[in-house]
């Protein structure tokens, strides 16, 4: 059997209403949100009793989905918010958009900072990272040419 596609990246969150509007500014959809709690849910994930909200957002192309989730029970135990981009575990999640210099301009109403700088990479991308709502790492790729 072969691997179909991947499905969605998921990302914890504190506030998801900022986080639903960053995502949107940056040209997602919602497609909706939901609760996903009792004992089915907590045997998947290994944490018991659980209560979630999450909204999944879908990029305009309908391929590619983003979870996001705010955990109500229980207790958030971690924050990999402020982690560099070297530490390990999950890096970040990469949109390509078609200008990215308007895209900066927009994010920036919703609280996005510049990582480092905007760099070309041969005549191909322009490329950077930011901090999105809560601190997230997002990669921003304009394909060139």
């Amino acid at each position: 059997m072969a691997l179909k596609r991947m499905d969605n990246v998921g990302i914890v969150v504190e506030d998801l209403g900022a986080a639903i509007d960053f995502f949107r500014e940056l040209g997602l959809e919602l497609e909706g949100r939901a609760m996903v709690e009792g004992e089915w849910a907590g045997r998947i994930t290994g944490l018991g009793d659980q209560h979630v909200e999450i909204a999944m957002m879908r990029t305009p192309d309908g391929h590619s989905r983003l979870e996001l989730s705010r955990f109500l029970k229980p207790d958030v135990v971690a924050d990999h918010r402020n982690a560099p981009v070297n530490a390990l575990g999950y890096l970040r999640v990469m949109f390509a958009v078609d200008d990215i210099d308007e895209t900066l301009e927009r994010l920036s109403t919703r609280g996005a900072q510049l990582v480092g700088e905007v760099v070309q990479y041969k005549d191909a991308y322009r490329l950077c990272y930011i901090r999105g709502p809560e601190g997230i790492l997002i990669g921003l790729a304009q394909e060139l040419g």
